[in-house]
């Protein structure tokens, strides 16, 4: 990838808070605290959250580690570029590669949590990570085409997602709605299904609108040519 001179496009309702303070964070870190340490730590962090996300099938309370080991993850996730940018010790392609190799297997992690649990059926939350990932190649593709490196769509952002994952964790734990069910297709549907299912409907309508715009874009940038038989 390497496209250190990308626009990075951040319009998330929590942005301008959330850079005040990773940037407060990031320049209060230990000396021995770096970057990469931050990147796995995140990556650990999204393990434990699918790990206690299983566990609460025995017992919703390991919703509380779950929702915790997602602020963890945040704190990685959130501060190894800023750390890196204020110790100006960046390193764009290195950092770009590991940073969106390790997002992807934590975004797979997160969606996987959700399934994994009681919350919702596996095969729902593995349609939310199908969509999350499509706008994910997106991203990169427009990074790599349009020189845009978009981090949020519709003002939701990685940040405003682990606080939705967060806040339907409690929800689920003192049980309201959880008990209502609606069979369709044979299938006990719950209301955690429907906003499941929602959601992922919702990721990929963003994602095609999005590609279907920039193709649009695309060909006038980089209109067809006539075909010209050579003699």
């Amino acid at each position: 990838m390497g496209k250190e001179t990308a626009d990075r496009i951040q319009t998330s309702f929590l942005n301008a808070a959330e850079s005040r303070l990773t940037i407060w964070l990031a320049k209060r870190q230990p000396a021995w605290v770096t970057s990469d340490m931050l990147t796995y730590l995140g990556l650990v962090a999204a393990i434990f959250y699918a790990f206690f996300c299983w566990m609460a099938n025995f017992d919703v309370n390991y919703y509380w580690w779950s929702s915790l080991a997602l602020v963890v993850n945040w704190y990685g996730d959130s501060l190894d570029g800023n750390l890196a940018r204020v110790r100006q010790l960046q390193r764009p392609k290195y950092g770009f590669f590991i940073d969106h190799s390790v997002d992807a297997l934590t975004t797979c992690l997160f969606c996987m949590g959700l399934g994994l649990g009681p919350l919702m059926q596996l095969s729902i939350s593995l349609f939310i990570m199908g969509g999350y990932l499509c706008l994910s190649i997106y991203t990169y593709l427009s990074t790599i085409i349009l020189g845009q490196f978009k981090l949020t769509y519709a003002k939701m952002g990685p940040t405003e997602m682990r606080l939705l994952i967060i806040a339907v964790c409690i929800l689920f734990i003192y049980n309201p709605w959880s008990d209502v069910q609606v069979n369709m297709w044979g299938t006990d549907w719950s209301v955690y299904d429907f906003a499941g299912a929602t959601v992922a409907a919702l990721l990929f309508i963003i994602y095609i609108v999005s590609m279907i715009k920039d193709l649009r874009e695309l060909a006038k940038i980089d209109p067809a040519k006539p075909y010209r038989k050579k003699n």
